[in-house]
């Protein structure tokens, strides 16, 4: 499939303060709600670019965050490799849909950002959450609503 619209990225460091200033009860930077976070950090922009390659990175560093933003509205993530039982469990219960973008066509992804905008957290450099609009942006369905997961059934990260 191909995605088409906005997504935000955020790596472990953002989700740990997001994750923190949930349980302060203060807004987050970002709004969650039938949002999609991408697990990614963009290089910098070469001359007469809008981002320089950005991949995936692997997901299961989020896996302790997942839920409690999955709790707060947010709908997707794109990342690589297999999720843990938790999250698995977190997408059912919330009706969300983990993506899989492959590893190593971080040039390819580049290519397919038509706006980039740092949103929250510069403090993190490139692991800051950007606002991302994309077109025609490659992914594949890794664990449905419903959890089919095509890792398989019984498959988890550890």
């Amino acid at each position: 499939m191909v995605m088409e619209g906005i997504l935000y990225t955020a790596r472990d460091e953002a989700h740990k303060k997001m994750v923190e200033a949930i349980s302060r009860g203060e807004d987050l930077p970002i709004p969650l709600e039938n949002q999609v976070i991408f697990y990614a950090g963009p290089t910098p922009a070469p001359p007469g670019k809008v981002i320089g390659s950005i991949g995936p990175t692997t997901s299961s560093r989020m896996d302790s965050y997942t839920p409690v933003l999955l709790a707060h509205g947010l709908r997707g993530m794109i990342g690589k490799g297999n999720r843990s039982r938790q999250v698995v469990n977190a997408i059912k219960k919330f009706g969300s849909v983990y993506f899989i973008a492959i590893g190593g066509i971080a040039a390819l992804l580049g290519k397919k950002v038509c706006k980039c905008e740092l949103v929250a957290y510069p403090e993190l450099g490139p692991e800051a959450i950007y606002r991302l609009e994309v077109k025609d942006f490659p992914l594949l369905v890794g664990i449905d609503y419903q959890g089919n997961n095509i890792y398989g059934e019984d498959n988890y990260a550890t």
